[in-house]
Parts: C-alpha cells; sequence; structure tokens
C-alpha cells in the first residue's frame, strides 16, 4: 500500500509488483468525468481535499516501479507511474 493523500486524506494506491500492476484509485485518473479530459490526470479541484498534496502524491507515484496503472475512472494506462505522473502534471496546467 503507498499512501497517496490529495483526493481524500486517506487516498491510497495498491502496488502489486510480482504482478507489475498497480492500483491508483482516484489518486490518479485516465478519464476525468467532470471534465471529460483522457489520459492520466488528477481528479478535478472540486473533488479533491488538498490540491497540494495531490501534488506531491505525483512526485511519490512517479518514483514506482514500472507497473500497469488502473485508476479508478478511465483505462489502464501502460505507460508506467513516472510517465503518467508527468502527463497528469501536464494536464493540470491546462
Amino acid at each position: 500500500m503507498v499512501a497517496l493523500p490529495g483526493h481524500t486524506q486517506g487516498t491510497v494506491a495498491y502496488h502489486f509488483p510480482a504482478l507489475g500492476v498497480l492500483f491508483t484509485g482516484d489518486a490518479l485518473v485516465t478519464r476525468e468525468d467532470l471534465t471529460g479530459h483522457t489520459g492520466p490526470s488528477l481528479v478535478s479541484r472540486g473533488f479533491t481535499h488538498d490540491s497540494a498534496a495531490a501534488l506531491a502524491s505525483l512526485d511519490r507515484l512517479a518514483q514506482l516501479p514500472m507497473a500497469l496503472l488502473l485508476p479508478g475512472h478511465g483505462e489502464a494506462f501502460a505507460g508506467g507511474p513516472r510517465a503518467a505522473a508527468a502527463q497528469a502534471r501536464q494536464a493540470g496546467q491546462h
């Protein structure tokens, strides 16, 4: 279990290295339901408890080893945690 606060104070991801998967839940999604954005991103600020913590959690996420990301919303992301975190940051700048 990896703590990734931001969406909620207790948001976590579940990493299963032996299986090569990382369940990110709502810490990082690939479909943002409110805006319709697809691709790795954070949940909209209106549904995020602490935006600064969510951004800091992207740094923690980026340090995890290569894995298939399985988000709470959207399609699986095969590019790995580092690429997902970078794309989420980029998506947040638009």
